[in-house]
């Protein structure tokens, strides 16, 4: 349906184009476009995508050509699972506890007063209360023109000789105990002595 002349936007109504958008418009000049050569590329497909058509439009003729008459007829057999023993108590149980809820005479109930208290805190509470506003009114309040300019001096002391030299022995003796090869013992005998008491000492011993 055509518009009537009273249907178009009056001049006030037109979007405003931009004062230097405008003076870039009307100063714009065709011959400084260069001219450029369309070279149109037609992409041909891999061995992958024909195959993957191949497949689809097979799948498509095969649902468009099936034949329901080459369907074998079956016969649905259904069965009915009888409840266990414990599903049956948990039936009776659920049905009971519906038929009390269902049949539950309220006038039984007994008449009861609420009663409402505000206990109001004691003292250690009011206390605990009031310190911890305080506490939470001097860190919002905190002035922090009233600290003093500090320069953190980070200190790393090395240990003396004597710790390098024993930490130095240490290892060294660790690594002879996980080092050592028994096989560079000697093989010894082992005798053993019984020595007999002498005269003296039978003597002092018969003294004692």
């Amino acid at each position: 349906m055509a518009c009537s002349v009273s249907d178009a936007p009056s001049l006030k109504d037109l979007p405003k184009v931009a004062t230097d958008l405008k003076s870039q418009l009307e100063a714009f000049n065709p011959s400084c476009l260069k001219d450029v050569d369309t070279n149109e590329k037609i992409i041909l497909p891999s061995a992958e995508d024909v195959a993957k058509e191949k497949q689809h439009i097979a799948l498509l003729q095969d649902v468009e050509n099936f034949q329901p008459s080459a369907l074998n007829k079956t016969e649905t057999v259904e069965k009915i699972v009888l409840p266990n023993a414990i599903d049956v108590q948990t039936e009776k149980t659920q049905k009971s506890l519906f038929d009390g809820i269902e049949k539950f005479d309220a006038t039984r109930l007994k008449h009861t007063e609420t009663q409402e208290k505000n206990p109001l805190p004691d003292k250690d509470v009011v206390a605990a209360e009031k310190a911890h506003q305080n506490l939470l009114d001097g860190v919002e309040h905190f002035d922090k023109s009233q600290m003093k300019h500090a320069t953190t001096e980070e200190k790393n002391p090395l240990p003396p000789i004597e710790a390098i030299e024993a930490e130095k022995e240490k290892n060294k003796f660790l690594n002879g105990i996980e080092n050592f090869d028994p096989t560079k013992l000697k093989h010894t005998e082992t005798c053993e002595k019984n020595p007999l008491p002498t005269k003296d000492v039978i003597e002092q011993e018969k003294t004692a």
